[in-house]
């Protein structure tokens, strides 16, 4: 009985630090959905849109994607990739955004933080 505990607690470890789901964050991308976007950024998180790049607070960094989708209206994100780092700590999304009649490769960096996964960085590249 010990064991079949044992065993149990150790597959509760191993699911913790799975791939976390990122239906959300890819829904907020295909819409353009800034505010649902950034309920899942860290509250210091780097951002890259083109050449500009930084590190910002959850709510200015909110408004520079906020401005890039009001320039850039999206049409859809493909995730073309995404992985696990060694330690499984964080985890990685590459994908393709479409918007403003443009392919952009965007890169997603999450980390866990307080026991959820929060975006660190985020990087829109032409």
């Amino acid at each position: 009985m010990k064991s079949l505990m044992l065993s149990i607690a150790l597959l509760a470890g191993v699911g913790a630090s799975e791939m976390p789901d990122m239906t959300a964050i890819t829904q907020a991308l295909k819409s353009g959905d800034a505010k649902s976007l950034s309920s899942f950024f860290d509250e210091n998180v780097e951002i890259a849109v083109m050449d500009d790049e930084d590190v910002y607070a959850k709510e200015d960094a909110s408004e520079i994607i906020a401005s890039f989708f009001e320039t850039n209206k999206p049409k859809s994100f493909n995730q073309i990739h995404k992985g696990t780092s060694r330690g499984a700590d964080s985890h990685y999304v590459i994908g393709d955004l479409v918007a403003g009649g443009k392919t952009y490769r965007v890169y997603i960096y999450m980390k866990e933080h307080d026991g959820a996964y929060k975006i660190h960085e985020l990087r829109i590249e032409e």
